[in-house]
């Protein structure tokens, strides 16, 4: 008979088990008392968040709008590393290579002819949209 500790017996040891069996399995709360649960904020005091209230709050970087990032990085995904540096036709054959659709090969196709692009970021600013800014 294998018992789970020797200080104790076999029916403290069950009950010690279903203690904590909530906090081991995930089921419940990770606490094991009502008693510790955190109070709510009083009538008074705002609800507690870690969540900035601002325009940044979805991620997005200074400068830029979440749809701008979106669209910058929809960008990306059809244009390989492999292609950088390139100039518009190089990027352009890349993109359609990756099959990018229309509206993303109509941009390229946009790009001034003798450029050499190093990042999608100048890529993007060429197309005439605004990266992010650095923030002091």
């Amino acid at each position: 008979m294998e018992r789970g500790n020797s200080k104790h017996g076999p029916r403290l040891d069950d009950e010690m088990s279903r203690e904590v069996s909530g906090t081991v399995q995930g089921t419940t709360g990770s606490r094991a008392q009502e008693w510790r649960q955190p109070e709510p904020a009083g009538e008074d005091q705002p609800d507690a968040t870690t969540v900035l209230n601002t325009e940044t709050r979805s991620g997005a970087p200074w400068g830029m709008t979440p749809l701008e990032v979106e669209q910058r990085s929809r960008l990306g995904r059809f244009i390989s590393l492999s292609a950088l540096p390139g100039d518009r036709e190089s990027l352009w054959r890349n993109a359609q290579e990756n099959e990018a659709p229309e509206d993303l090969l109509a941009e390229l196709a946009r790009l001034p002819s003798g450029v050499e692009y190093q990042t999608v970021s100048e890529v993007w600013a060429a197309l005439g949209h605004e990266n992010e800014t650095q923030r002091w």
